[in-house]
């Protein structure tokens, strides 16, 4: 792999140095402040995308020839122009942009089709939050930040988790993300998880969710849709350039003591940045009847840094590095619930470095090249004890997922394009378990919850289509999986399962003037992964022996739609059906061990979950706007003839904001219905009520103002000191709270 990356990295710096012939700025046409960050895409004889430098600058050489330019970013309109670009001329633009409520307004979106689009021509459902530790809600970490937007409901088993549920399905049945690197791996488990809290919320710029699709994009897991996390990716710029920033952040009952530094260096030709950052989490404090839940807090340490490099006005390289670690995870509700003394995560965090190299060319068929190549390090480490036990266990699994990915961008004609490649990951798995006695100091090995140095390797082919012409915009899209689990089991042999997965979709959006109608089906599959086939030991409040007699699962999800977005009102509304069929689910067995019944996996049952979901967003004056987004699912267990587990209730959250240019105070109302269609899967975990989850109404203010380089931010929680959670959480949500963010840029 070595050798090949040193060839292509010659290759690239052999290219020859073009002439720079357009350039510009990008600004508030209101503050005239630059703009990063802007989406800049070119459309013409060839097309290309690129994004405003730190200063809102860009420089771009092009062919002659005539373009239209589209200039977009998260809270803006967008800007078009149409320029003709003649031989030896320099042509400088200054693009204003005019801020906007943005909904839904025509920003471009990658998830959806992984590349620049317009999200109001795709026939998907998506929505984009920009730069969460800036936002005016200032959440405290990348799950909970998800909160706002629709057809996104977020659970907690722990204060140190988070898993988002996409249209009622979680864990692995969706795929995550970062910089479009899988963080799923083949021990993520059915159910929630934690694994997004392991993204530092101050590296990331925006955050895409795409809704009901995904496997073909993207592959495995993506039955309910996916989640991608974009960090910072400062642009280059014509002279030499220093900008820094640092933010503190502290919440009341001391819930919360962080502090984040960022730092900017960039030339015409390379860029370093960086984001540093320690965070300590007091224990969590609930409602007026719940109060301090102890204990739950912990500590955790953040770096991200990237290197770009230009070789060329057609090729760039980017290096880079996020680390994340989190100590002492308390899970609450095992402490609470079932009579441990001690149970909490050790260590979480995940360690992920890549390298990506981006050539453009002036060939219709290759327009665009994209090879990536990286290495992810994933370890959770658990420790518990029983009340009145001598004995205290110890776990820690490791995850070593290395991928190499290649990809091309090809214009095939004035209304057809296409992206295809393909990707490999390769996981190893580090898993080990013991015992040790604190009277004797006796120390017992065993077998970790999944089979040590175990493997797991999934290869794809892709090749997806965008067809645009006269109104209609269709997206055709194909993949094949490759999977190969090997399995080593020293009590239960060695194994080797090789299932594989075909899937494909189909969409298309029909447009007249502001009004877009859509509709598209999904085929969806998530391959049986080392954690499904060999999980050995307690998971939440059951017991798991292996299962390796499993295939794939699949989802047919059709989905129609409408988008509305003109002038001063956006709104959209989608109505969906999501068949899934061979789900893998645990069957219970007749054994008890250690006071836990025991489960067994397997492809046996059918599911249906139907919903609806829809926003409106209306800026009433150049001041004031009001937001509000609704979701509802009904999920059906087919095979059962019961409710599907977990499915969260009718949920939504209603929101007006007065907005100045220093000063803004926003009030939000979120809420959810009660839950009590329980499957006995409900029944039987210990975090959800007898009669079900109880509905919830919660009141918070959000405020700030900018004076100069500083910018202070003020958020007050649950007003009304409501004791709740949400459905399947394991600890309650924040009761009444004041929580502040402070920010100097240097």
């Amino acid at each position: 792999m070595q050798k090949h990356f040193l060839t292509i990295l010659l290759i690239a710096i052999s290219i020859p140095v073009f002439a720079q012939n357009l350039g510009g700025k990008v600004f508030n046409q209101i503050t005239k402040a630059s703009l990063s960050g802007v989406n800049i895409k070119l459309e013409g004889s060839t097309s290309y995308a690129f994004a405003s430098d730190d200063n809102g600058l860009f420089l771009k050489e092009l062919s002659p020839g005539r373009y239209r330019i589209k200039a977009s970013r998260v809270g803006y309109e967008t800007y078009t122009i149409l320029i003709e670009l003649k031989a030896g001329q320099f042509l400088d633009l200054q693009i204003p942009l005019v801020e906007t409520i943005n909904s839904l307004s025509e920003i471009e979106v990658v998830s959806a089709s992984r590349r620049n689009t317009s999200s109001l021509k795709l026939p998907f459902a998506s929505s984009v939050l920009s730069r969460p530790s800036q936002s005016e809600n200032i959440p405290r970490s990348t799950p909970e930040s998800l909160s706002i937007i629709p057809g996104v409901f977020v659970q907690k088993t722990n204060h140190g988790g988070g898993s988002p549920f996409i249209r009622g399905l979680t864990g692995n049945q969706t795929l995550m993300l970062v910089d479009g690197i899988r963080m799923n791996n083949s021990t993520f488990r059915y159910g929630p998880n934690q694994y997004l809290n392991t993204v530092d919320p101050f590296s990331i710029d925006k955050i895409e969710v795409l809704r009901g699709s995904g496997s073909v994009q993207y592959g495995s897991d993506a039955m309910g849709g996916v989640i991608q996390v974009f960090t910072k990716d400062p642009g280059f710029s014509k002279s030499t350039n220093f900008k820094g920033s640092v933010s503190a952040r502290y919440g009341s009952g001391n819930m919360e003591k962080s502090g984040s530094s960022e730092f900017v260096y960039s030339s015409s030709k390379l860029v370093f940045s960086g984001v540093l950052g320690l965070k300590n989490f007091g224990d969590l404090i609930g409602g007026d009847t719940t109060g301090r839940q102890s204990p739950s807090g912990y500590s955790e340490s953040d770096a991200s840094l990237k290197l770009k490099l230009k070789l060329s006005e057609r090729a760039e390289i980017s290096i880079a590095n996020q680390f994340v670690q989190q100590n002492d995870v308390d899970v609450f509700h095992k402490v609470r619930l079932e009579n441990f003394k001690i149970n909490k995560m050790g260590v979480q965090g995940r360690n992920l470095s890549y390298v990506k190299f981006r050539m453009l060319q002036s060939s219709r068929l290759l327009n665009e090249i994209n090879i990536t190549g990286s290495l992810n390090n994933t370890i959770e480490e658990r420790n518990n004890q029983k009340n009145s036990s001598f004995i205290t266990g110890f776990e820690r699994d490791k995850v070593s997922s290395s991928n190499l990915s290649a990809e091309i961008f090809s214009t095939l004609s004035s209304y057809w394009t296409a992206n295809s490649g393909m990707e490999y990951y390769s996981d190893k798995i580090n898993s080990i378990r013991n015992n040790t006695n604190s009277q004797s100091g006796a120390l017992t090995t065993l077998r970790g919850l999944y089979p040590n140095n175990s493997s797991y390797l999934n290869t794809s082919l892709y090749s997806l289509h965008h067809l645009e012409l006269a109104g209609f915009n269709a997206e055709l899209g194909l993949r094949y999986n490759w999977l190969k689990a090997s399995i080593f089991d020293k009590d239960l042999g060695d194994l080797q399962v090789s299932p594989g997965a075909f899937v494909w979709n189909t969409g298309l959006n029909y447009t007249l003037k502001d009004h877009h109608v859509y509709v598209s089906l999904n085929t969806g599959y998530r391959a049986p992964n080392i954690d499904d086939m060999g999980t050995l030991g307690i998971v939440d409040f059951r017991y798991e022996l292996p299962s390796y007699a499993l295939k794939p699962e699949k989802s047919y999800n059709s989905e129609l739609g409408y988008k509305y977005a003109f002038k001063n009102l956006t709104l959209g509304a989608a109505l969906y059906r999501n068949k899934m069929i061979d789900l893998i689910t645990r069957i219970q067995t007749t054994q008890i061990i250690d006071g836990y019944k025991v489960y067994k996996k397997e492809n046996t049952e059918q599911a249906l979950i139907k919903g609806v979901e829809g926003f409106l967003g209306w800026q009433a004056s150049k001041n004031f706007s009001f937001d509000m987004f609704t979701s509802f699912n009904h999920g059906q267990n087919l095979s059962k003839s019961e409710p599907l587990r977990r499915v969260p209730p009718f949920n939504g959250n209603i929101s007006m904001k007065y907005k100045m240019t220093r000063l803004y105070v926003k009030g939000e109302l979120a809420w959810a219905d009660k839950q009590g269609r329980l499957a006995q899967g409900d029944r039987d975990d210990n975090r959800i009520p007898r009669n079900g989850t109880p509905g919830w109404k919660v009141l918070n203010i959000y405020s700030g103002y900018s004076f100069g380089k500083a910018h202070l931010k003020l958020s007050a929680q649950n007003l009304f000191n409501v004791d709740y959670r949400t459905h399947g959480s394991g600890i309650n949500a924040v009761g009444r709270s004041l929580w502040m963010n402070v920010q100097y840029n240097l």
